[in-house]
């Protein structure tokens, strides 16, 4: 029984070594074919992240264009306002009503603190009472 029992640990160990030595032939073939395939996987993702990207900029440039027509449409808009009211005050610009356009242009700006008024020589007023206070 010695015997049959050698010759089966002699078999088995036999079959396991020839198991391994086919797991690592069958590794060498298929690991360049699977570096292969990943190499294609990762070229169809970046093309598709590129043409992804690519769209997005073409609907980023549609919008600006978009809002550049409609900008347009704005300037227009206003300067057939202004054409309007110069053609109401019949054609001529009085210094009050430009002091006034300027006035309301300056009411537009983000720092409504501080609002100049030209004078009759187009100069504006300076606070300079109110920069000495501030230099205290």
């Amino acid at each position: 029984m010695s015997n049959n029992n050698n010759a089966k640990i002699y078999l088995t160990t036999a079959g396991v070594i020839i198991a391994g030595v086919l797991l690592i032939i069958g590794a060498f073939i298929a690991i360049p074919y699977y570096n292969v395939w990943q190499q294609e996987m990762s070229g169809r993702a970046e093309f598709a992240k590129a043409e992804q990207n690519r769209k997005i900029k073409i609907e980023e440039a549609k919008a600006n264009l978009e809002a550049e027509k409609l900008n347009a449409q704005a300037e227009i808009e206003r300067a057939k306002g202004a054409a309007e009211a110069i053609r109401i005050e019949n054609g001529s610009l009085t210094p009050t009503y430009i002091q006034y356009l300027w006035v309301r242009q300056q009411s537009d700006l983000n720092n409504k603190t501080v609002i100049y008024v030209p004078t009759e020589n187009n100069l504006p007023i300076l606070e300079a009472s109110r920069l000495d206070r501030q230099a205290d």
